[in-house]
């Protein structure tokens, strides 16, 4: 039986500045019931409160403590692996705060680690200094390999862009921190403190929410109201080496299945 969820964004419960039809009774629903949940995301420039903050806004219910960012995630991989490692970082605000929360000493000098993830402020010269760190033995992570962004005027480049460009630089491959990797499933799973197999995943992408999700062990949902859709579905299937343990077509009828799921686990109770 499902214990908890772990729920994706942008293209789940909105898009953009719009929130999808049913999000917010999705979360009220969990809440009314006591499922814990968390908000996981690739998105690595917001801080785990500037992302509550934007749901909020939305009207839908968020508590800092309940995100987790591929930037937080990073971080705590870093600190994990390494306590108090010396890291450079190529990223924004939600990147550099996780760095400082999690016990790492920035420094541009000698890093034993590159964390990086999306900067829109990213220079040939910062390419300049990634490679030469890396170079030098620093290992390279990087918050999530997204290549490109959706943005109100058209997408943009994404962190995996910028990484292409630090891996082209150095031949080194970077240990991927957000989805589809399982790492950043494994972070909230262990934040959860539950197993794997009694956490599920809520996501609108086979490529990326599902695939993760089916890495790291847990049952996947799928709703299609996002980038998968009943049209391209075979072939986010067969490009994500996945399938989806259930697909609905709206948030709506995944409540529904919620609420069905739910009753029947209070009967057997």
């Amino acid at each position: 039986m499902v214990k908890a969820y772990l729920i994706d964004l942008d293209g789940t419960l909105y898009h953009g500045k719009h929130r999808i039809e049913g999000a917010d009774k999705l979360i009220r629903t969990l809440d009314e019931q006591g499922i814990p949940y968390l908000y996981v995301t690739n998105n690595s420039s917001r801080t785990p409160e500037g992302v509550a903050e934007h749901l909020n806004g939305m009207g839908i219910p968020a508590k800092a403590s309940q995100v987790c960012t591929s930037a937080v995630a990073a971080a705590e991989y870093v600190a994990q692996e390494s306590p108090g490692a010396k890291v450079a970082c190529i990223g924004e605000d939600g990147l550099l705060k996780a760095i400082d929360g999690a016990g790492l000493e920035l420094t541009e000098i000698n890093p034993q680690y590159v964390i990086q993830g999306i900067d829109r402020e990213f220079t040939y010269a910062k390419l300049t200094k990634a490679l030469r760190w890396i170079n030098a033995g620093a290992q390279f992570i990087m918050t999530n390999p997204d290549l490109q962004l959706p943005s109100d005027d058209g997408l943009t480049p994404g962190a995996g862009t910028i990484g292409a460009a630090i891996e082209a630089a150095t031949g080194v491959q970077p240990t991927v921190i957000g989805k589809p990797s399982s790492i950043i499933m494994r972070s909230a799973i262990h934040r959860l403190n539950l197993r794997a197999e009694d956490v599920a995943v809520i996501g609108d992408n086979m490529r990326t929410d599902i695939a993760a999700g089916v890495a790291a062990g847990c049952e996947t949902l799928l709703v299609l109201t996002g980038v998968t859709t009943r049209d391209n579905m075979d072939g986010h299937i067969q490009a994500a080496k996945a399938r989806p343990d259930h697909v609905f077509e709206d948030l709506h009828k995944l409540i529904e299945w919620l609420s069905q799921t739910t009753g029947q686990a209070s009967k057997k109770g």
